[in-house]
């Protein structure tokens, strides 16, 4: 975020793109301003789940709006944890999301793959762009990462780019908070976001879940999109200005 008082810049995403989801996406997008073009809005799309021919359509539809694309998982399930880091990660952040920790380098690899050739068999343009559910990338490394089809590889700290061999560091806010306690601990996640974002002079991701507008935190989130002045995509120079950070 940069400017003065509560004027965002910033990318914005919609997760969890589904079937069972696209009538709650939609609504969002319909409730975004005319002053955030489409392309500065990314969808994150969930391939394994029940696609229709409808909801292709849909999907096609919204990507000729102008809309960008993002691969997000496969199932967005994933077994019960294992381990420890997964037990605490499942507890604190993720539920039963987190695919990727349940998953080991290979699997991880083909889960990737297989995400990025779905849009590919859909007569979909595949996307730059690829989001492990929950932010958590599991035990693959970056160079592994590199060899794969996707460009840009999002993470819960930022962004990395395997073209450049760039990462770069990006505040998070998000609203997904379903009780009392989540949404408590996330409002002031997202003031000690916004504060790092003005102090790095750097733009903030905004991070929409479909159901957002049902939960503890919708009148944030509106305040939020409503604010941003400046949307960005991708390519942004925003994004990538300054000194590159290191992948965690």
């Amino acid at each position: 975020m940069n400017g003065s008082g509560n004027r965002l810049e910033a990318l914005i995403s919609i997760h969890d793109v589904m079937p069972e989801t696209r009538q709650h996406v939609q609504a969002l997008l319909d409730q975004i301003p005319r002053s955030v073009p489409p392309q500065a809005v990314l969808l994150l799309v969930v391939p394994g789940r029940g696609w229709s021919d409808e909801d292709r359509d849909w999907l096609s539809s919204v990507q000729r709006q102008g809309y960008s694309l993002a691969g997000h998982g496969w199932f967005h399930r994933c077994a019960p944890p294992r381990s420890i880091y997964h037990r605490l990660h499942s507890t604190l952040l993720s539920r039963d999301v987190a695919e990727h920790l349940a998953l080991d380098t290979d699997a991880i690899t083909r889960l990737i793959r297989d995400n990025f050739q779905w849009f590919e068999q859909q007569g979909l343009v595949p996307p730059e762009l690829y989001v492990p559910p929950a932010w958590a990338s599991g035990p693959i490394i970056r160079s592994t990462l590199s060899t794969l089809p996707f460009r840009y590889y999002e993470t819960f700290t930022g962004i990395y780019d395997t073209e450049k061999d760039q990462f770069r560091r990006l505040p998070l806010i998000g609203f997904e908070a379903d009780t009392f306690i989540r949404a408590t601990v996330l409002r002031l996640f997202n003031g000690v976001q916004l504060c790092l974002a003005r102090w790095l002079r750097r733009p903030v991701r905004i991070a929409i879940h479909p159901y957002d507008e049902e939960l503890r935190l919708a009148r944030d989130l509106q305040a939020a999109v409503a604010a941003v002045r400046n949307p960005l995509t991708l390519r942004s120079s925003r994004i990538w200005a300054g000194s590159p950070g290191r992948l965690p």
